[in-house]
């Protein structure tokens, strides 16, 4: 039997975009997710097993019966205030569960690991701009529940075989072109996500938090990544493990940023009328400019960004959300 891809939490926003990109290019794959925030009509293609990445027995099973060599780990609480409020929810899932992935992969001799990190690990930046060598200094436990997972990688590929890439991803929006998939996270607090549900008349109002950062139009700016570009990423990462690459963590974003009023400006120009805007003051922790440094990126992986539009970004999003009932 030729090796499988464990994908977990693919039935997720960005997972299921990975899963069908590896579909597509013809890999076998099976999905673990328990389905608390994804939906398995999101799962295209691979099999589906609900269940949860913290479960030994179960996950030990599928790496063993479905001859895996290589995990993909997704499954992970996301949402920043809830882990503000919360906190050991998101030690519990995305630290302790990731802990369990990583022994289970360890005992089957999985070789390759590409784990779904976060740019929260950085926390505040003088100067807005996050390199992969920028001291971590997560600032709420969602980040720091990431960054504990990525020591434990780390610490494991140094005393084993295992090679890991870690992706800290910056803003993800946007949805697959062909309309098969998108976000459909409820609740939501991605600013591209919550903009266009006000667009649609799903939410009252889009709340704009700092008027009066150091930028050209007060707001703040962050780099956006449409979600296409990163499940690329995903597959790129995975030919340069199985090319023979090393360990390594890496940026995901495209190097430059927008800020708040840009978006509302291009959600607006989309969907053709203005959105009830509400602008209140600065949150606490929230850094005027935050974008990342691509160099390493482009010069480990065979990636090329194809959706780096802002436009193209919103208009997929605004798609989407259009089928999304109410």
């Amino acid at each position: 039997m030729s090796n499988s891809i464990l994908v977990s939490g693919g039935a997720g926003y960005i997972g299921s975009h990975v899963v069908k990109q590896l579909g597509q290019r013809g890999e076998r794959v099976v999905v673990l997710d328990n389905l608390s925030t994804g939906f398995r009509r999101a799962v295209q293609y691979g099999e589906l097993v609900v269940g949860d990445t913290g479960d030994r027995e179960l996950v030990a099973s599928l790496l063993r019966d479905h001859n895996v060599d290589t995990v993909m780990h997704f499954a992970a609480h996301t949402i920043v205030p809830e882990s503000v409020s919360d906190p050991l929810k998101y030690y519990r899932n995305n630290t302790c569960s990731t802990r369990n992935l990583l022994q289970c992969s360890q005992e089957a001799g999985i070789k390759h690991f590409i784990f779904s990190s976060t740019a929260a690990v950085y926390g505040e930046l003088a100067d807005g701009v996050a390199r992969e060598n920028t001291p971590t200094a997560p600032i709420n436990p969602y980040g720091t529940s990431k960054l504990m997972s990525e020591w434990m990688i780390r610490d494991l590929c140094a005393a084993s075989d295992l090679e890991a890439v870690v992706l800290r991803y910056f803003n993800v929006a946007g949805s697959d072109p062909d309309g098969d998939i998108g976000q459909n996270t409820e609740k939501a607090t991605l600013l591209i996500k919550v903009a266009c549900e006000v667009a649609l008349g799903k939410r009252e109002k889009l709340l704009v938090f700092g008027t009066d950062y150091p930028t050209a139009d007060g707001t703040g700016i962050r780099d956006y990544i449409h979600v296409s570009d990163l499940a690329a990423a995903h597959l790129s990462a995975l030919d340069y493990l199985r090319e023979g690459g090393r360990s390594t963590t890496l940026n995901c974003g495209y190097g430059h940023g927008y800020s708040v009023r840009e978006v509302i400006d291009a959600v607006e120009r989309c969907h053709g009328s203005s959105l009830n805007v509400e602008y209140t003051k600065r949150r606490a922790g929230d850094p005027a400019t935050l974008v990342s440094s691509v160099e390493k990126i482009h010069k480990t992986l065979d990636w090329i960004p194809r959706y780096d539009d802002l436009d193209t970004i919103v208009r997929t999003s605004l798609e989407w959300e259009k089928k999304l009932p109410a």
